[in-house]
């Protein structure tokens, strides 16, 4: 799903800055920053270097006290929706902060004499697999005793969107945890559920142009991805969607089980395929070619199972909660096409009861 001008779109409005600072960054400065000063960094004041980050936004707002005064705090937002980890992303951190410094000191913003302001990053992902990279730099740099007075510092924030605790968006009241759910959502009504929602907060006529960045995200983007092939009609405003979503909500929750299901058995064979053949291959290099790829591609589809059920799990927990080992461990070993029935009921349950006597009929 090409997300990311999506949500290039939605922050460059500062009221979802504000509220992705407010609600996921839980840091005491946050507390003294100063949301009236919140202003974006027009790319025409950023390197050529900086303009080529295409999903990177920049904004600075004030902070401080009576005491030391209100200075600019830079917040350097990056969207991040490729399907790999970069294990490599506190060094791509540290080249933007110092690339972000040296414009900064190029637009004389920083004067001869005075300090470099603060610069937070966050990384804003929004992949399928958990992000497992660094977020310091620290543990990809090799210790070497006599040069720790050398060793560059660097850390990110990071908000893996897919991987939230969900507790944290239940009930939620903010525009970003609204876009969380949405792109959580498994069903369309839950999806309406929360289109209510948005809806109503942006009823007021100052959120004109946030209220249509929302609507062409869903119409452009999270829509059409869930939706693969449905010619949508025009809609050009959140209601509208909401109505859509009403009319059709029977014969679209079907669809979306249906995908749901095939993306993730396909992307569990694919997985499976691809770790099974390298493995084969290497193999095959000492045992000979033929006998590594048999053993492989064996391999490959029995990976590619287990990644099935790991899929089909996780979508139940979300479902139902947490699944106790009990259930979990017949659901694993289930044979392929039990599995699939399985993954064809999920949007079914409500609750453990309702799993448990499915798992018992079978």
């Amino acid at each position: 799903m090409r997300q990311d001008p999506g949500y290039k779109l939605l922050f460059s409005h500062a009221r979802m800055v504000e509220d992705l600072l407010r609600s996921f960054v839980p840091e005491p400065w946050v507390n003294g920053l100063d949301f009236s000063t919140l202003e974006r960094v027009s790319a025409s004041a950023v390197a050529d270097d900086l303009r080529e980050r295409h999903n990177d936004i920049v904004w600075r707002v004030c902070w401080g006290d009576s005491e030391g005064g209100q200075r600019w705090l830079y917040v350097y937002l990056m969207l991040e929706f490729q399907s790999t980890v970069d294990s490599w992303m506190p060094v791509r951190v540290l080249t933007y902060v110092g690339l972000l410094y040296q414009d900064l000191i190029r637009q004389k913003l920083v004067q001869a004499g005075e300090r470099l302001p603060p610069v937070v990053p966050i990384l804003l992902y929004n992949g399928d697999r958990p992000w497992s990279a660094a977020c310091d730099l620290e543990p990809l740099l090799e210790p070497v005793a006599g040069f720790d007075a050398y060793r560059p510092r660097i850390r990110y924030l990071l908000l893996d969107e897919q991987h939230l605790d969900e507790q944290a968006l239940v009930g939620a009241q903010g525009l970003v945890q609204a876009l969380f759910q949405l792109e959580r959502s498994r069903s369309p009504q839950a999806m309406s559920e929360v289109l209510a929602a948005l809806t109503a907060w942006l009823d007021a006529p100052g959120n004109a142009e946030l209220r249509r960045a929302f609507t062409e995200f869903l119409r452009q983007v999270l829509l059409p991805a869930r939706l693969p092939g449905i010619e949508l009609p025009a809609l050009n405003d959140l209601s509208e969607i909401r109505a859509m979503l009403s009319e059709r909500i029977k014969e679209w929750t079907e669809q979306w089980k249906q995908q749901g299901l095939a993306e993730g058995l396909e992307q569990g064979r694919a997985e499976g395929l691809e770790q099974g053949l390298e493995q084969g291959l290497e193999q095959g290099l000492q045992k000979g070619l033929q006998k590594g790829l048999q053993k492989g591609l064996q391999k490959g589809l029995e990976q590619g199972h287990r990644r099935e059920a790991e899929l089909i799990l996780r979508q139940l927990r979300r479902r139902v909660g947490d699944v106790p080992a009990a259930m979990a461990e017949p659901i694993r070993a289930m044979p392929p096409e039990r599995l699939e029935a399985l993954g064809e009921a999920l949007l079914d349950f409500s609750s453990l009861d309702e799993l448990r006597i499915w798992l018992e009929q079978w």
